[in-house]
Order: structure tokens, then sequence, then C-alpha cells
């Protein structure tokens, strides 16, 4: 962790690790050992971290996970007491990783807005295993409780067809995202169903990107 770079851009924005607390909803002593590397930062912290700072989630990435995979992949165990202060191995391959994207609410129908790039990598599930373009999403907004909680990591399959009763990821036009449960067809129009509120949702097939299949979920994001 680049303990010196996150009290930098807090200081360049007039905050503190009070403030970013604040923001993630924890205590302030869980934000103090994340920022020293005592505790890992989720998925979803990224995201928060990036938006209160006011950067990318690339960067916030590059300065909290890049220089834990290149130190774990380098150092090696040395004896004495105490436990190693990081983990050692090979770091993942690339095939065993699968990008997640990101996705912010806001619009109708409790829609979400795709941003550009993947925010960071997640472990490849069994189920997409060799699924070239396979990817996760996280969970915005309640429109899909309890099925789904937000913050909640989607592993989605972008060439297995949708079927009746599953989840989708649909991708309109203007860069908007819809997860709901697919229902089909009819005619020129794709019908969704929404949970909460229950909903029937029906979208023109001239505002239909893509239609990607929701092949599993992982409760910690």
């Amino acid at each position: 962790m680049n303990t010196i770079w996150f009290n930098q851009a807090l200081e360049r924005i007039g905050a503190t690790q009070a403030d970013l607390a604040r923001r993630l909803r924890l205590a302030p002593s869980a934000v103090s050992r994340m920022l020293k590397g005592e505790r890992q930062m989720k998925q979803l912290e990224t995201v928060q971290i990036a938006g209160f700072l006011g950067v990318s989630p690339e960067e916030v990435l590059q300065h909290a996970v890049a220089e834990r995979v290149s130190a774990a992949v380098s150092e090696t165990p040395r004896a004495g007491r105490g436990r190693p202060r990081l983990a050692t191995g090979p770091a993942p391959r690339a095939a065993d990783l699968i990008p997640i994207r990101s996705a912010g609410r806001g619009g109708s129908d409790q829609a979400m807005f795709l941003e550009d790039g993947p925010i960071g990598y997640t472990a490849r599930p069994a189920n997409l295993s060799g699924v070239r373009a396979a990817y996760a999403i996280y969970m915005v907004g309640d429109s899909m409780e309890p099925r789904y909680e937000p913050g909640w990591l989607l592993h989605v399959n972008p060439f297995k067809p949708p079927i009746r009763g599953r989840d989708v990821v649909v991708y309109k036009r203007g860069q908007a995202v819809l997860i709901k449960q697919f229902v089909g067809w009819e005619g020129e129009t794709l019908i969704l169903r929404q949970l909460n509120p229950p909903e029937t949702l029906r979208i023109p097939r001239a505002e239909v990107l893509e239609c990607h299949l929701i092949v599993g979920a992982d409760q910690e994001g």
C-alpha cells in the first residue's frame, strides 16, 4: 500500500482519514489499517475511494494493488518471529482473472451507466473457465433485492443465450445498463422483470445493444 500517495491525495482535497472513514461507513481504525496495508481494500471500496479523491479507480488500484502483488511475488519467507508481512507465491495468471466493469446508478428504471474500462480484476469462477470476454459487474441499487444486494459482484457470460426466468445484464444505447430478470421477446420488445419494487419493463429492440446472461454472484464482492 502506497500510504504516502493516499495521504497526499487526502491532503490535496482538504480531507482527513476520518472524512474518508465516514464516506466508506467504516471505523477510522479500519481505514487506518487499510492505508497501512494491514487490511485489504475491497473492490467496492476502490470505487468509493476513487470518487471521494476525484481520481480514477485505476489510479487507486495502481497504488493499492500493484505494489502488493509485485511484493508478494518477489518477497521470500524469512526466519524469525512473527509472520511474513505479505503472502508469498506466484502471481495469478491473466487467464485466471476476469475484468470487473463499473457502472454508476442514475436515470429511470433504476438504470446504471457504464464507465469506461475495467476497475479491477477478480478470480475467474469455474463456470466461466475458457469463456472469452467473460466479466463481472457490481450490482448497484436495490432493484433486484432480495436476490442481489448492492455491492454484490455478478459473473457474466456474454455469449450464453438469455434464458427465461434467469437474470441478465442489458446494455442500452447511451451506455445505460439494466440488471433484471429475462422474461422474453414479444415481437420487437424485450420484456424484463424487476423485483423491487415488482415491475415489468418493456424495452424497444432498437434501444437494446446486447443482452448478457448472469451465471453467478459473489456476495463478498
